[in-house]
């Protein structure tokens, strides 16, 4: 095992052993059945805790804590995309407050694949607690990247494992398996200790023809079926969308059809930068062809480095070009891989779209392909980033034209097929949206498994369960924790609030110079306005505004009210109310006042 600065580079882990040294309330778990009796005879010792910190009832931020014998082992540490109300915030975190005030007891991260909804909150998590972290290459290659930003890679404890390694942590016993996903290199987990085994797939499905070649271990998945599986944990993404989802190789055959369609064209596709696979094939097209690939976006540029790097990316010589030399080519021998294909408004294709690139001007001479869905939330910004698009005379292919993009998660058949394999005694869906962890409890429930051994949690809960039972134990803190530059948590609902009130009303500031002492107004009221009205255009209303301001004031003064924060208020109050019989409209009012004695 090479070691560079306590970073497992280049080794897999095989048996390796380690030695320990704003939040919302969360909702009961829903059953779909009647709950069971406890039962007689049942110990704390024999039952293991599984405690959702997130990934329930809703998309990303996955990570899941488990218990048993006083040590804990924690899966994945993922950020979330901030809704759209979240204004200003960058990141969405699980809240770490429970594994920090265990972090004693955790003996480890193991790490299903490199998605941000899977690795993008360790950083965070490493600042509180330092703790060996287990993956496949590709996933400790995107982490190290990941945390060398953020200064923190010279003390990390990261480890790389390969399918079929069984890692020892305390009182759990791990072992990979392998899965296929929209990522090379994505594990599933069969998690052992005395209370019984627990597969948790992470994200997957099951590619009969996978770009790297490698299908997902069933007859794995099968053997350790036959062992007597306590509970399944199992990736809800696609529960409602029936049948098996496409080969990824199936996009690849549409590039190809496509490409040959653009000619003359420039060529630029816009996927996922995690999407490796997706990546290998548009290199392949373009090679057939004899084009030149330009990658575009930063979060692409360092995926393709790791992977090539790392051998999981396979470019022919001379293909990549950077792109300050796309001018020394003719147009109609570039393809362009970029990111923004959810429609962010700082991505590359967005900046394109805008006419805000410094290098790419679109034209009618380019032919784009936005090779992924839309995720929930996001078609607006899409549908925005596509007309902008065509506006400026560009040909636009997007996922519901042609077949340019799969999904990376298994849908109902293949959901189906997992369950027979496992036959687990308990069944938990995760990675959902209810109605996705729902359809998937509907599905357990057709495959044989009784409805009091089916349980939709939510985030926060804690499902103790044994041979006997499956229960809900005591809640724990899950809410969700806010990254705004530089400041963790320190955005909450208070200041969302202030931001979505500035956003939909703005802001009026009215100031004022006084000596309380004796009850004077030294300077005159005056008014600002921004987000709200010009005040240019509106000076009748900013003069009522000044005489109510003074009235106010006065009015104070003749009460013997000299307090500056009760004349503030009293400030806020009548000035909001002139605003809003006026305008019909309720700005944010700030009352500033100087006290000079």
């Amino acid at each position: 095992m090479q070691k560079n600065k306590g970073v497992v580079i280049d080794a897999s882990v095989r048996g390796a052993t380690i030695n320990a040294s704003d939040n919302k309330k969360p909702s009961r778990p829903r059953r779909t059945g009647p709950s069971k009796a406890k039962a007689v005879g049942s110990t704390q010792k024999e039952t293991v805790k599984i405690a959702f910190l997130g990934g329930l009832n809703e998309v990303g931020k996955n990570m899941t804590l488990y218990e048993y014998g006083g040590e804990m082992i924690v899966v994945d540490c993922g950020m979330g995309f901030p809704d759209q109300d979240m204004l200003g915030v960058d990141i969405v975190l699980p809240d770490f407050s429970y594994a920090e005030q265990n972090a004693d007891k955790i003996k480890g991260i193991v790490v299903t694949h490199a998605h941000e909804d899977h690795i993008g909150g360790l950083p965070y998590l490493l600042r509180l607690m330092n703790v060996p972290i287990y993956g496949t290459r590709l996933t400790i290659g995107m982490i190290q990247r990941k945390l060398k930003e953020h200064g923190l890679l010279r003390n990390a404890k990261l480890n790389v494992v390969s399918p079929g390694d069984k890692i020892d942590l305390g009182r759990f016993n791990v072992e990979c398996i392998h899965v296929n996903h929209s990522i090379p290199d994505a594990l599933a987990f069969a998690i052992r200790c005395k209370a019984g085994t627990i597969i948790q797939t992470g994200d997957f499905k099951i590619d009969s023809t996978p770009i790297d070649g490698d299908m997902m271990d069933l007859t794995r998945v099968s053997q350790i079926g036959k062992e007597k599986v306590l509970c399944l944990l199992s990736d809800s993404t696609n529960a409602e969308r029936p049948g098996y989802a496409v080969s990824e190789k199936k996009v690849g055959e549409a590039f190809e059809t496509l490409f040959q369609k653009a000619e003359g064209k420039r060529i630029i596709v816009a996927t996922f930068a995690s999407n490796i696979h997706r990546v290998q094939q548009i290199m392949d097209v373009a090679h057939r062809l004899r084009k030149k690939v330009v990658v575009s976006g930063r979060s692409l540029e360092n995926v393709v480095g790791v992977a090539q790097e790392l051998g999981y990316l396979n470019i022919p010589e001379g293909l990549l070009i950077t792109l300050d030399k796309i001018k020394s080519y003719p147009s109609d021998e570039l393809v362009i891989i970029t990111t923004g294909s959810q429609g962010e408004p700082m991505s590359a294709l967005a900046r394109m779209a805008f006419s805000d690139h410094r290098r790419i001007s679109i034209t009618n001479n380019d032919y784009v392909i936005i090779s992924a869905t839309p995720i929930p939330g996001n078609e607006k910004t899409v549908n925005k980033v596509i007309n902008e698009l065509l506006k400026l005379g560009a040909d636009v292919i997007y996922e519901k034209m042609y077949d340019v993009h799969v999904s990376g998660h298994a849908c109902q058949e293949e959901l189906k097929i997992l369950m027979g394999l496992v036959k687990p005694q308990y069944f938990i869906p995760v990675h959902g949206e209810q109605k996705h962890l729902q359809k998937h409890a509907s599905l357990a429930l057709s495959m044989g498994i009784p409805k009091e051994n089916i349980l939709i949690a939510d985030n926060g809960n804690v499902i103790e369960m044994n041979k006997n039972e499956m229960k809900l134990g005591a809640n724990v803190p899950a809410g969700r924790v806010l990254v705004d530059g530089y400041g963790v948590g320190d955005v909450g609902s208070v200041v969302l609030r202030d931001r979505k009130h500035l956003a939909q009303d703005g802001l009026v500031i009215v100031s004022a110079t006084i000596n309380s002492e004796k009850r004077t107004i030294i300077s005159a009221p005056d008014i600002v306005s921004r987000g709200f009205v010009y005040v240019k255009e509106s000076e009748q209303l900013i003069e009522k505004a000044r005489q109510t301001a003074r009235t106010t004031i006065e009015t104070c003064f003749k009460n013997n009210v000299t307090d500056a924060g009760i004349i503030k208020a009293k400030l806020r109050d009548d000035i909001s109310r002139l605003m809003y019989e006026q305008t019909k409209r309720s700005p944010m009012v700030l009352p500033v006042i100087m006290d000079v004695k």
